[in-house]
């Protein structure tokens, strides 16, 4: 069984790893999936992601609150801040371009801009990660 810190860092991970997969995989295949199917099989792809992204979330915000309330260093309070502005770019910037694109707008404009918009989140993911391991 990992220890806290084990834990924090395997999610941490766990999420750097599904934003870089994103990133470099799934959302660029969006511009290659037809007009005619992607609102279809967007809407499959979104309610099977998020039973890999949304435990990952909301375990790590647990873990980084609670490295908060029991250590409270400057990097604890860093790394909470980072996932916070994660979830804030994911709820105000990547879910109403997801809920743009399961409501029929899948332009070339959206699926750009879905692409465009989450590299700000896979770098941040990405820094938690690092902070992290050192």
């Amino acid at each position: 069984m990992p220890n806290f810190q084990e834990l924090h860092t395997l999610v941490d991970f766990g999420m750097c790893i599904v934003l870089w997969l994103v990133q470099l995989i799934i959302y660029p295949s969006f511009l290659r999936i037809a007009d005619s199917q992607l609102q279809a099989w967007h809407k499959a792809y979104t309610f099977r992601v998020s039973f890999v992204i949304m435990p990952l979330m909301l375990v790590q915000l647990a873990l980084s609150a609670r490295a908060v309330s029991v250590d409270a260093g400057w990097l604890d309070w860093l790394v909470l801040g980072l996932v916070l502005l994660c979830w804030g770019l994911t709820f105000f910037i990547s879910v109403p371009l997801h809920q743009k694109i399961n409501q029929g707008d899948g332009s070339t404009a959206i699926r750009q801009r879905l692409i465009r918009t989450n590299w700000p989140r896979t770098m941040v993911w990405t820094a938690i990660f690092l902070i992290g391991i050192f």
